[in-house]
């Protein structure tokens, strides 16, 4: 079964501890937090001080997402956070080694997002030094977008690279995720499932997480 982490970014953000609450009594093992800088993509979300809170709300893991530039100036602040997993992208890193050996070193689990355009191969060379690989399934920057299909031969093509290298590299796909398209997503070889609107704009968004977590079952 696929870890669920539903992304806080469709969250009511005038009752986060209510929402934060629903997620905690339901199926859902992650909280997935998606930080934007204006730079990086052509949006601004949220920040450091509420992941702070969401920390204080939860005992789940804590899923960051930074679609931000030069994340190495950030990491240690996300560490204190409360950040477990603390994802950077490979197009914002020219050092990406050095940013996956920093994140590491505070203690966290490093993952790398590629973006649409990105193919899968670039990683071969440091897929063995990543916790998790998050592969963009929508332009990031905004919720609410349309899957792309082309997404399901690259978590293929990824997840032949991890079996062949014997490794236990993750795979999240994030963007797009539906009721429909989940069972497609975790047969292509998905770990971890990000879903926004699909979770918190459900008539039962705990129904719902229970759904997704049975898809491809």
């Amino acid at each position: 079964m696929p870890i669920i982490a539903p992304s806080l970014l469709s969250a009511d953000f005038l009752n986060l501890q209510r929402d934060c609450d629903m997620l905690n009594e339901s199926e859902a093992e992650w909280f997935h937090l998606d930080v934007m800088d204006g730079r990086f993509v052509p949006n601004i979300s949220y920040g450091l001080p509420v992941i702070e809170h969401i920390r204080k709300a939860t005992r789940k893991i804590c899923d960051v997402h930074l679609m931000i530039m030069e994340p190495g100036n950030y990491a240690e602040a996300f560490k204190k956070a409360g950040a477990d997993v603390l994802t950077i992208h490979y197009e914002a890193c020219p050092h990406l080694h050095r940013n996956i050996q920093q994140i590491r070193s505070l203690g966290m689990k490093a993952g790398v997002a590629l973006n649409p355009h990105t193919p899968v191969h670039l990683l071969s060379d440091i897929i063995q030094d990543i916790d998790m690989v998050l592969v963009m399934s929508v332009n990031p920057g905004f919720g609410g977008q349309q899957f792309i299909p082309h997404t399901l031969d690259k978590i293929r093509t990824l997840k032949k690279m991890i079996i062949d290298k014997n490794l236990s590299t993750l795979i999240e796909i994030d963007g797009g995720v539906t009721l429909d398209n989940a069972a497609a997503i975790v047969k292509a070889g998905t770990d971890v499932i990000v879903a926004g609107n699909t979770v918190f704009k459900s008539a039962n968004p705990q129904a719902t997480i229970a759904a997704l977590k049975n898809a491809g079952n």
